[in-house]
Protein backbone atom coordinates (compact mmCIF):
# COMPACT_ATOMS: atom_id res chain seq x y z
CA UNK A 1 0.00 0.00 0.00
CA UNK A 2 1.15 3.34 -0.60
CA UNK A 3 0.41 5.53 1.91
CA UNK A 4 0.92 9.46 1.93
CA UNK A 5 0.69 10.59 5.83
CA UNK A 6 0.14 14.33 6.44
CA UNK A 7 1.08 15.71 10.55
CA UNK A 8 -0.57 18.72 11.12
CA UNK A 9 2.21 21.55 12.64
CA UNK A 10 -0.51 22.38 15.38
CA UNK A 11 0.17 18.41 16.28
CA UNK A 12 3.77 17.88 16.64
CA UNK A 13 5.02 21.72 16.55
CA UNK A 14 2.90 23.49 18.67
CA UNK A 15 4.56 23.48 20.83
CA UNK A 16 7.23 21.01 20.03
CA UNK A 17 6.45 17.55 21.21
CA UNK A 18 8.99 15.60 21.14
CA UNK A 19 7.67 12.40 22.69
CA UNK A 20 4.88 12.52 20.26
CA UNK A 21 7.76 13.18 16.80
CA UNK A 22 9.20 9.91 18.32
CA UNK A 23 5.94 8.56 18.44
CA UNK A 24 5.49 8.83 14.90
CA UNK A 25 8.69 7.86 13.88
CA UNK A 26 8.26 4.47 15.36
CA UNK A 27 4.57 4.39 13.41
CA UNK A 28 6.31 4.98 10.23
CA UNK A 29 8.83 2.05 11.01
CA UNK A 30 6.10 -0.26 11.34
CA UNK A 31 3.87 0.92 8.34
CA UNK A 32 7.08 0.74 6.91
CA UNK A 33 7.88 -3.13 8.24
CA UNK A 34 4.35 -3.97 6.97
CA UNK A 35 5.42 -3.87 3.44
CA UNK A 36 3.77 0.25 2.47
CA UNK A 37 5.63 2.80 1.13
CA UNK A 38 5.00 6.08 2.85
CA UNK A 39 5.48 9.33 2.39
CA UNK A 40 5.50 11.81 4.99
CA UNK A 41 4.28 15.39 5.36
CA UNK A 42 5.19 17.56 8.02
CA UNK A 43 3.39 21.53 8.17
CA UNK A 44 4.93 24.35 10.13
CA UNK A 45 2.38 24.95 12.94
CA UNK A 46 2.74 27.78 15.17
CA UNK A 47 6.21 28.98 14.35
CA UNK A 48 5.41 28.89 10.73
CA UNK A 49 2.46 31.53 11.64
CA UNK A 50 4.85 33.34 14.00
CA UNK A 51 7.20 34.05 10.79
CA UNK A 52 4.30 34.82 8.72
CA UNK A 53 3.19 37.73 11.12
CA UNK A 54 6.48 38.97 11.41
CA UNK A 55 6.80 39.13 7.82
CA UNK A 56 3.97 40.94 7.67
CA UNK A 57 5.09 43.43 10.24
CA UNK A 58 8.14 44.23 7.71
CA UNK A 59 5.88 44.86 5.43
CA UNK A 60 7.03 41.39 3.13
CA UNK A 61 4.36 40.16 0.56
CA UNK A 62 2.59 36.98 0.82
CA UNK A 63 4.74 34.93 -1.47
CA UNK A 64 7.73 35.85 1.14
CA UNK A 65 5.25 34.98 3.83
CA UNK A 66 4.71 31.27 2.52
CA UNK A 67 8.37 30.86 1.56
CA UNK A 68 9.27 31.64 5.48
CA UNK A 69 6.53 29.22 6.16
CA UNK A 70 8.03 26.90 4.53
CA UNK A 71 11.33 27.06 5.19
CA UNK A 72 10.03 26.72 9.16
CA UNK A 73 8.06 23.29 8.03
CA UNK A 74 11.14 21.75 6.14
CA UNK A 75 13.01 22.45 8.97
CA UNK A 76 10.61 20.29 11.20
CA UNK A 77 10.73 17.60 7.82
CA UNK A 78 14.40 17.92 8.98
CA UNK A 79 14.07 17.20 12.27
CA UNK A 80 11.81 14.43 11.48
CA UNK A 81 13.71 12.65 9.28
CA UNK A 82 16.98 12.95 11.33
CA UNK A 83 14.55 10.71 13.89
CA UNK A 84 14.05 7.98 11.46
CA UNK A 85 17.13 7.35 11.08
CA UNK A 86 18.41 5.32 7.84
CA UNK A 87 15.30 4.56 6.81
CA UNK A 88 14.43 7.69 5.66
CA UNK A 89 15.60 9.72 2.34
CA UNK A 90 18.78 11.26 2.11
CA UNK A 91 17.25 14.64 2.59
CA UNK A 92 13.80 16.47 2.96
CA UNK A 93 12.14 16.61 -0.56
CA UNK A 94 11.99 19.36 -2.14
CA UNK A 95 9.81 18.54 -4.93
CA UNK A 96 7.61 15.91 -6.46
CA UNK A 97 10.28 14.07 -8.77
CA UNK A 98 12.13 13.75 -5.37
CA UNK A 99 9.28 11.79 -4.16
CA UNK A 100 9.11 9.23 -6.78
CA UNK A 101 12.84 8.97 -6.72
CA UNK A 102 13.32 8.51 -2.67
CA UNK A 103 10.29 6.03 -3.16
CA UNK A 104 12.12 4.15 -5.60
CA UNK A 105 14.94 3.76 -3.60
CA UNK A 106 12.83 1.59 -1.45
CA UNK A 107 12.83 4.63 1.51
CA UNK A 108 10.30 6.91 3.93
CA UNK A 109 9.99 10.64 2.15
CA UNK A 110 9.85 12.87 4.59
CA UNK A 111 8.75 16.64 3.16
CA UNK A 112 7.48 20.04 4.23
CA UNK A 113 6.55 22.84 2.14
CA UNK A 114 6.37 22.75 -1.32
CA UNK A 115 6.01 26.13 -2.88
CA UNK A 116 4.23 29.71 -2.07
CA UNK A 117 0.43 30.12 -2.73
CA UNK A 118 -0.21 26.38 -1.44
CA UNK A 119 -0.68 24.92 2.53
CA UNK A 120 1.05 21.80 3.41
CA UNK A 121 -2.29 20.13 3.10
CA UNK A 122 -1.88 20.77 -0.75
CA UNK A 123 1.51 19.39 -0.92
CA UNK A 124 0.42 16.15 0.92
CA UNK A 125 -2.62 15.71 -1.70
CA UNK A 126 -0.34 16.35 -4.72
CA UNK A 127 2.56 14.04 -3.81
CA UNK A 128 -0.38 11.50 -2.89
CA UNK A 129 -1.43 12.19 -6.59
CA UNK A 130 1.64 12.25 -8.36
CA UNK A 131 2.76 8.68 -6.98
CA UNK A 132 -1.06 7.19 -7.17
CA UNK A 133 -0.97 6.74 -3.27
CA UNK A 134 -3.69 4.68 -2.19
CA UNK A 135 -4.45 6.76 1.13
CA UNK A 136 -3.86 9.70 2.53
CA UNK A 137 -3.90 10.31 6.45
CA UNK A 138 -4.56 13.73 7.99
CA UNK A 139 -3.29 13.73 12.03
CA UNK A 140 -4.49 17.25 12.81
CA UNK A 141 -6.05 18.64 16.21
CA UNK A 142 -9.32 17.42 15.86
CA UNK A 143 -11.03 14.10 15.84
CA UNK A 144 -12.22 14.46 12.24
CA UNK A 145 -14.26 16.93 10.08
CA UNK A 146 -17.29 18.68 12.07
CA UNK A 147 -20.43 20.23 10.34
CA UNK A 148 -18.92 23.57 12.30
CA UNK A 149 -15.72 24.64 13.93
CA UNK A 150 -16.05 22.91 17.14
CA UNK A 151 -13.67 25.44 18.67
CA UNK A 152 -16.32 27.84 18.64
CA UNK A 153 -19.70 25.82 18.89
CA UNK A 154 -20.37 23.54 21.94
CA UNK A 155 -22.83 21.91 19.42
CA UNK A 156 -20.44 20.73 16.85
CA UNK A 157 -21.53 17.60 15.43
CA UNK A 158 -18.51 14.95 14.01
CA UNK A 159 -18.95 13.86 10.79
CA UNK A 160 -18.20 10.21 9.63
CA UNK A 161 -18.42 9.98 6.34
CA UNK A 162 -18.02 12.66 3.63
CA UNK A 163 -17.76 13.34 0.23
CA UNK A 164 -15.57 15.70 -1.38
CA UNK A 165 -18.12 17.92 -2.48
CA UNK A 166 -19.89 17.96 0.31
CA UNK A 167 -16.91 19.46 2.17
CA UNK A 168 -17.51 23.03 1.06
CA UNK A 169 -19.81 23.49 3.61
CA UNK A 170 -17.84 23.27 6.14
CA UNK A 171 -15.57 25.53 5.63
CA UNK A 172 -14.34 28.69 6.84
CA UNK A 173 -11.95 29.73 3.56
CA UNK A 174 -12.20 29.05 0.09
CA UNK A 175 -9.21 30.01 -1.22
CA UNK A 176 -5.52 30.25 -0.52
CA UNK A 177 -4.00 32.38 2.28
CA UNK A 178 -0.73 32.99 4.25
CA UNK A 179 -1.07 31.05 7.14
CA UNK A 180 -4.47 29.30 6.62
CA UNK A 181 -5.46 27.17 9.27
CA UNK A 182 -8.61 24.69 9.02
CA UNK A 183 -8.95 21.09 8.78
CA UNK A 184 -7.97 20.57 5.05
CA UNK A 185 -7.27 22.98 2.52
CA UNK A 186 -9.50 23.63 -0.14
CA UNK A 187 -6.70 23.36 -2.65
CA UNK A 188 -5.75 19.99 -1.15
CA UNK A 189 -9.33 19.12 -1.95
CA UNK A 190 -9.17 19.31 -5.76
CA UNK A 191 -5.85 17.56 -6.34
CA UNK A 192 -7.70 14.46 -4.11
CA UNK A 193 -10.88 14.83 -6.57
CA UNK A 194 -8.81 14.41 -9.98
CA UNK A 195 -6.78 11.61 -7.92
CA UNK A 196 -9.81 10.21 -6.64
CA UNK A 197 -8.30 9.69 -3.47
CA UNK A 198 -9.42 8.79 -0.13
CA UNK A 199 -8.89 11.13 2.54
CA UNK A 200 -9.21 9.79 6.15
CA UNK A 201 -9.36 12.93 9.30
CA UNK A 202 -7.85 11.85 12.39
CA UNK A 203 -6.99 13.14 15.65
CA UNK A 204 -2.94 13.17 15.25
CA UNK A 205 -2.57 13.47 19.00
CA UNK A 206 -3.30 9.89 18.98
CA UNK A 207 -0.71 8.25 16.49
CA UNK A 208 -1.86 4.43 16.92
CA UNK A 209 -5.23 6.19 14.83
CA UNK A 210 -2.99 6.28 11.53
CA UNK A 211 -2.60 2.44 12.16
CA UNK A 212 -6.15 2.18 12.47
CA UNK A 213 -7.43 4.46 9.59
CA UNK A 214 -4.86 2.19 7.05
CA UNK A 215 -5.86 -0.97 8.46
CA UNK A 216 -9.85 0.24 7.60
CA UNK A 217 -11.17 0.29 11.12
CA UNK A 218 -13.91 3.19 12.20
CA UNK A 219 -12.01 6.42 12.64
CA UNK A 220 -11.96 10.16 12.30
CA UNK A 221 -13.80 10.96 8.81
CA UNK A 222 -13.50 9.05 5.85
CA UNK A 223 -13.59 11.07 2.83
CA UNK A 224 -13.96 10.82 -0.59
Amino acid sequence: MRIVLRIGGSVVASPVNTSLISKYAEIVRALKEQGNEVVVVVGGGALAREFIDIAKKLGLDEQAQDELAISVSRLYAQLFLKKLGAIGCKQVAVTLDDVIEYLNEGKIVVMGGLKPGITTDTVAALAAEHVKADLLVKGTDQEGVYNKDPRKHADAVKLDRLSFDDLASVFAEHKHKAGIHQIIDPEAIKALKRGRMRLVVVNGFKPENILAAVKGENIGTVIS
